[in-house]
């Protein structure tokens, strides 16, 4: 693991935060400063330095900042960008807000971090196999996903239907196919 400049220092990057800004934060390209020990935890519970983070407000300053890129996560700042450790998805998809039904259905979702969107064709839901059964996941923005609770997920099984063999769920237009219907004994 590369060590951050200032390792253990989050002043840093809070200092970065700060910064006058002249362009918007998707054209940030700062050098890359290492990592640090910081992670997101399958539970979306944000640590640093091994201890978690309790204060809300600073959990969203970081998570406004937030990039993938391939399979890696960084933090990143008009001045640095520092790689972290993402267990799972950054962000919890933690409530649900349903209008409409059937095809017009339109799934809402806000995530542990106020992030709010609209399941469909940009904010795509995707079921993904575990040795738990299918781990529901919503784009968030980017490469960023929001893992969906398992209580959210028992109500989209709730709210499923069948299409073309395919068990799954309508939002926004599109329908997400979560499992072959015949896989999961529902009537095609």
């Amino acid at each position: 693991m590369v060590k951050a400049q200032n390792p253990g220092d989050a002043a840093g990057l809070l200092k970065g935060l700060t910064a006058p800004v002249r362009v918007s934060p998707e054209q940030w390209n700062p050098p890359f400063c290492g990592d640090i020990d910081m992670r997101i935890g399958a539970d979306g519970t944000w640590y640093y330095l091994g201890t978690p983070i309790g204060r809300a407000p600073l959990v969203k300053l970081f998570a406004s900042v937030l990039r993938r890129e391939g399979e890696a996560y960084y933090l990143v700042t008009p001045v640095e960008k520092v790689g972290i450790r993402v267990d799972d998805a950054p962000f919890m998809a933690v409530r649900l807000r349903i209008e409409g039904e059937g095809e017009g259905q339109q799934l809402h979702f806000d995530t542990n971090v106020d992030d709010e969107v609209a399941a469909g064709p940009e904010h795509p839901l995707r079921f993904a196999a575990s040795g738990e059964g299918l781990k529901p996941y919503v784009r968030v923005r980017g490469g960023l996903e929001a893992l969906v609770t398992r209580s959210l997920y028992y109500e989209l099984v709730q709210l499923g239907t069948v299409r073309d063999g395919w068990f799954g769920i309508w939002s926004g237009g599109r329908f997400f196919a979560m499992q072959r219907a015949s896989e999961i004994d529902v009537e095609t």
